[in-house]
C-alpha cells in the first residue's frame, strides 16, 4: 500500500511538472509605466513601431523590419488580406510610411547638404544627387503617411466620434500632424524656398496652398518657416498649446526694413506727435513678425479611401489659430491645434531684450533711445488691447509669465491682444512719459474709428512703468509748479516754449478705460538714495542724443549745457527721478488718473508685518505704492518683481476678466 501511494504521488508531481512545462501563458505583473508605454508608444517616441501596428503585422506573418524597409510592398500585401479591418490597415500603413520617412531623415544621404570644397566636382555631383534623391523619397513617404492618416481619421466604417477615447486615434492624429511638419521641413531643404507658392509638387502629388483662413499671409515675404513641436524655451514656465487637428508652425516674416533701420543712426525726435515720418508712420511701431500658424492637408477628392490615397491633388490649408479655433472637414467642425507660446518665445530669444535694456541704461545702445511698441500677434480690430510698460533696467521679458498666461487662457486670448512698450529707462521719466504717450497715440490713430480695439484698452505698468502709466491716464498742467520749483531764470525764460509745455501739460490717452499699477513708487522711494544706488546713478547718464536734440530744438541753439543749466534737477536720469526727494516726484506725486477712470493696485509685501506703515517690497513701501481711489488693492507676499509671482498673475487675470464683464463681453 505504501508503495502504491508513492507511485501515485510521483505521477501527480510528474504530471504537474509536464503541464507546467507546456504552459504558454503565465501571469506576471508589470509596472504601470510599462503598460502605458505599450499602449501609447509609437515610431515617434521610440525606434520601434507601436504595439497596434506590430500586432497587425504579427497576425499576418509579416516581419516589422521587412515592412519598415519596404512599406509600399508590405501595404500592398496587407490590402490583399480580407481579415484585416479598415482601421487596422490604414493606421498601420500610416505608421509604416512615417517610419520609413524617419529612416530617410536620419540617413547619411539626407544629412549631407553641404558640399565640401576638397572633393572632386564629380564626387560633389554624386553627393548632391544622393541628397536630392533621399529628400524626394522622404517626401513621398510623408505624403503617403498623411493620406493614410487622413483616411483613418475620416473615412473608416466607424465614425470619428465613436473612437474619441481610443489611444490609436491620438497616435494617428500625431502621425498626421508630424508628417505635415516634416514634409514642410524636407521640402524647404530640397527646394531652398521659404516663399509661399500657390502650388507645390511632391512627387506625383500636387499641393494647392489655401490662404482663405489666413489671407494676410498670401502676400507676405517669409524669412523662415519652422515646426514648433521640438521647440522648448527655458525662460517660459509652460508652453501654451491647444490640442487638436493640424500641424503647428511658426512663421517669421522678413524684416528687411527693420534691419535697415537698425543699421542707421536714428536721430532723436523731440516733437514726435508732429514729426513727418518718411513712410508716413512711426518706424518704432512694430507689427508682429513671429506668427503662429496651423496647417492641415486634405485630399481634394475624399469621398472614398481609394480617392484619398490615389488622388493627385491635395489642399494645404493655412490657418490663423488666433482667429480660428476649429477646422471644417467634410462639413464637420473639429478642434484646431495651435502653439501660442512659440512666437513669443522666439521673439524674446532672438532679440535679447534684456541685454538691450542694460546697454541703453548706461547709454551704450541708442537703438531704444526712443521707445518702441511691439504687437505680439497680428493686429485684430475686434480684440481689446492690453499695453504693458516695464520698469527700471527692465524689458518686455518682465511680462513673460503674464503674457504667456494670457495666451493660455481661452477667454483672455479670444478677447485681448498684447502690445509691449520697450523704452530706455535712463531717460527722465517726464520725457519717457511724453515719448510713450506719442507712440501709443500714434498706434491707436492707425486703428479704424469703429474698431473694438480703438477703445476700452487696459494699461498695465510695473515699477517705473507704473508711474509712467499713471501719468498716461491723467490730466495735469505742471508748467507752473515746475518753474516755481526750479527757481531758475533760464527756466522761466523758456516756460512758454512748446518744447517744455508739451512735456509738462499732460492729457490722458483716451483709448484706455482701465489701468493696473504693480509695485509702483508713485511718491518715490528712499531706496534710490542709498549709497550703492547713488553710485549707480552716477554711472547712468542721460543719453547724449536726447540732450543734443533738446539743446538744438530750444530757441537758443547754442545752449550746450541745457540740462545742467535749465533742468536744475528736473532733467535728470530715470533712476534719480525715482528718489522720494527728487523734483520729479515733488511735482507728480499728487497727480492721479482722471475722474471716473478705473484703476487697480497690486503691491508687494516682503516683510513679516501687516502694518501699512511697515509693508514694503524691499524697494517700494506701501505708502508710495498706494493710490486713493483704486477700485481694488491687492497686497501679495513677495518682493519688487511682484508681477512674476503666480498670485499677481492670477489677480491680473481676475481684473482683465472683470474688465470684459463690465463691457458685456464675458459672463
Amino acid at each position: 500500500m505504501a508503495t502504491l501511494i508513492k507511485k501515485i504521488t510521483f505521477l501527480a508531481a510528474l504530471s504537474t511538472l509536464l503541464l507546467s512545462g507546456c504552459q504558454v501563458v503565465s501571469v506576471k505583473n508589470v509596472s504601470l509605466n510599462t503598460t502605458i508605454a505599450n499602449e501609447r508608444d509609437s515610431i515617434l517616441s521610440r525606434n520601434k513601431l507601436s504595439e497596434a501596428s506590430l500586432n497587425v503585422l504579427s497576425m499576418t506573418g509579416r516581419e516589422a523590419k521587412v515592412c519598415t524597409d519596404n512599406p509600399e510592398h508590405c501595404v500592398k500585401e496587407l490590402k490583399e488580406i480580407s481579415q484585416i479591418q479598415d482601421e487596422q490597415l490604414l493606421s498601420t500603413a500610416s505608421e509604416l510610411y512615417l517610419a520609413k520617412a524617419l529612416a530617410y531623415e536620419n540617413s547619411s544621404h539626407c544629412k549631407t547638404s553641404v558640399l565640401t570644397s576638397h572633393r572632386s566636382e564629380e564626387k560633389q555631383k554624386i553627393i548632391q544627387q544622393n541628397y536630392d534623391t533621399c529628400l524626394d523619397n522622404q517626401l513621398h513617404m510623408l505624403d503617403q503617411s498623411i493620406r493614410y492618416s487622413y483616411a483613418y481619421m475620416f473615412k473608416t466604417k466607424r465614425n470619428v466620434n465613436d473612437r474619441i477615447f481610443d489611444n490609436r486615434q491620438v497616435q494617428i492624429r500625431d502621425f498626421y500632424n508630424q508628417a505635415i511638419a516634416k514634409l514642410s521641413n524636407a521640402y524647404s531643404l530640397r527646394y531652398k524656398n521659404t516663399q509661399f507658392k500657390p502650388q507645390i509638387e511632391i512627387g506625383k502629388s500636387l499641393y494647392n496652398i489655401n490662404f482663405d483662413n489666413y489671407p494676410s499671409l498670401r502676400t507676405q515675404k517669409i524669412e523662415s518657416i519652422m515646426s514648433t513641436y521640438s521647440m522648448n524655451f527655458s525662460g517660459l514656465r509652460s508652453i501654451t498649446r491647444r490640442d487638436g487637428f493640424g500641424s503647428e508652425f511658426l512663421v517669421v516674416l522678413n524684416d528687411a526694413n527693420e534691419k535697415a533701420n537698425r543699421s542707421k543712426k536714428t536721430p532723436y525726435i523731440t516733437d514726435p506727435l508732429n514729426h513727418k515720418y518718411p513712410n508716413g508712420s512711426n518706424p518704432n511701431i512694430h507689427d508682429a513678425r513671429y506668427l503662429a500658424v496651423t496647417v492641415t492637408v486634405e485630399p481634394e477628392k475624399a469621398s472614398s479611401v481609394d480617392e484619398i490615397i490615389n488622388s493627385k491633388v491635395l489642399n494645404l490649408n493655412v490657418y490663423d489659430p488666433y482667429n480660428h479655433d476649429t477646422a471644417q472637414i467634410s462639413g464637420k467642425s473639429y478642434p484646431l491645434a495651435a502653439n501660442f507660446s512659440a512666437p513669443y518665445g522666439l521673439w524674446l530669444a532672438e532679440n535679447n531684450l534684456v541685454r538691450a535694456a542694460f546697454l541703453s541704461l548706461i547709454d551704450r545702445d541708442d537703438r531704444i533711445t526712443l521707445p518702441h511698441l511691439f504687437m505680439l500677434e497680428p493686429y485684430n480690430p475686434n480684440k481689446k488691447v492690453i499695453v504693458l510698460v516695464h520698469g527700471l533696467a527692465s524689458s518686455p521679458e518682465a511680462w513673460v509669465r503674464l503674457t504667456n498666461d494670457i495666451m493660455g487662457d481661452p477667454v483672455l486670448r479670444d478677447n485681448y491682444q498684447v502690445w509691449q512698450v520697450f523704452y530706455s529707462t535712463n531717460m527722465p521719466i517726464l520725457e519717457s512719459r511724453f515719448q510713450i504717450y506719442a507712440l501709443i497715440t500714434q498706434t491707436f490713430n492707425q486703428v479704424a474709428p469703429n474698431a473694438s480695439a480703438k477703445k476700452d484698452a487696459v494699461l498695465i505698468g510695473h515699477s517705473m512703468g507704473g508711474i509712467i502709466s499713471r501719468l498716461l491716464v491723467s490730466d495735469a498742467d505742471l508748467v507752473k509748479p515746475a518753474v516755481a520749483l526750479l527757481n531758475n531764470s533760464r527756466a522761466n525764460k523758456y516756460k512758454n516754449d512748446p518744447l517744455f509745455k508739451s512735456r509738462l501739460q499732460m492729457n490722458h490717452v483716451p483709448n484706455f478705460s482701465r489701468a493696473i499699477f504693480l509695485a509702483s513708487p508713485h511718491r518715490g522711494t528712499e531706496f534710490a538714495d542709498r549709497w550703492f544706488t547713488l553710485a549707480a546713478r552716477k554711472i547712468i547718464k542721460l543719453p547724449g542724443a536726447f540732450l543734443g536734440a533738446l539743446a538744438d530744438t530750444v530757441q537758443d541753439g547754442n545752449l550746450k549745457n541745457f540740462g545742467k543749466e535749465v533742468g536744475n534737477g528736473l532733467i535728470q536720469n530715470g533712476p534719480s527721478d525715482l528718489s522720494n526727494n527728487s523734483k520729479f516726484t515733488e511735482i507728480t506725486k499728487n497727480v492721479i488718473p482722471y475722474k471716473g477712470f478705473k484703476y487697480h493696485s497690486i503691491i508687494g509685501n516682503n516683510t513679516l508685518s501687516d502694518d501699512l506703515n511697515i509693508i514694503s517690497d524691499d524697494i517700494v513701501p506701501y505708502s508710495s505704492a498706494h493710490l486713493d481711489g483704486a477700485i481694488s488693492e491687492k497686497i501679495i507676499k513677495g518682493g519688487h518683481s511682484i508681477q512674476e509671482t503666480p498670485e499677481a498673475v492670477l489677480e491680473l487675470r481676475r481684473v482683465l476678466k472683470l474688465h470684459l464683464m463690465d463691457l458685456g463681453l464675458h459672463k
